[in-house]
């Protein structure tokens, strides 16, 4: 069985060390579940945890990043 879903809420604890930002988010999941005699045996997923990050400040383009370093040193 397969799921996609997607999740909306509000940054509103750490996650992965970048602290509350309070805005909206939302990202997408894929799940992948075996199923034997009407039970989940196994389960495979995984989250566009990427997107998310850039919502809440992160995660910047590494050529993003490069920019803003150049303009702090000049």
């Amino acid at each position: 069985m397969t799921t996609y879903k997607t999740y909306y809420g509000t940054h509103e604890g750490a996650l992965l060390g970048v602290p509350p930002t309070h805005r909206k988010v939302h990202f997408e999941s894929v799940d992948v579940m075996r199923v034997r005699n009407g039970r989940i045996t196994d389960h495979w997923g995984v989250g566009n945890l990427l997107s998310l990050m850039q919502q809440i400040g992160g995660w910047t383009p590494p050529s993003a990043a490069t920019e803003e370093t150049q303009r702090k040193e000049t």
